[in-house]
């Protein structure tokens, strides 16, 4: 597989628009939770396109897909703190939580089908 840049994929631009949505919803948690839950939250969201770049810009497909899965790991943790915060009702009730569970879920099959294709 041949990626001119990381850029080109709907995988990263898709993992770029949930790091977008998590800032937006963690802005207004309790403060805090600065140096905790909002600041994982928001590195392991940006973790998943950054892995997703570095990965794209390595030499060869095994590096690639080692990123990828980096990227996945970052995206169950993800996933876990949000579900956290809900738990704890940081989220405020007028915010639909089911689009960000079905970004993730969006997400992290994009990461498994793309593995799959480059390690198979």
């Amino acid at each position: 597989m041949t990626v001119k840049s990381h850029k080109d994929l709907t995988l990263w631009k898709e993992s770029m628009n949930l790091v977008e949505d998590i800032y937006s919803i963690s802005k207004n948690f309790p403060k805090e939770e600065m140096y905790g839950l909002t600041s994982q939250m928001r590195r392991c969201a940006v973790s998943v396109p950054s892995n997703i770049a570095e990965g794209a810009g390595r030499k060869g497909e095994k590096e690639f897909a080692r990123f990828l899965y980096i990227a996945l790991g970052s995206l169950s943790e993800l996933e876990t703190q949000f579900e956290i915060s809900i738990r704890l009702n940081y989220v405020p009730n007028e915010i639909q939580t089911e689009p960000i569970f079905d970004k993730i879920i969006y997400i992290r099959r994009m990461l498994s089908k793309l593995i799959k294709s480059i390690t198979a």
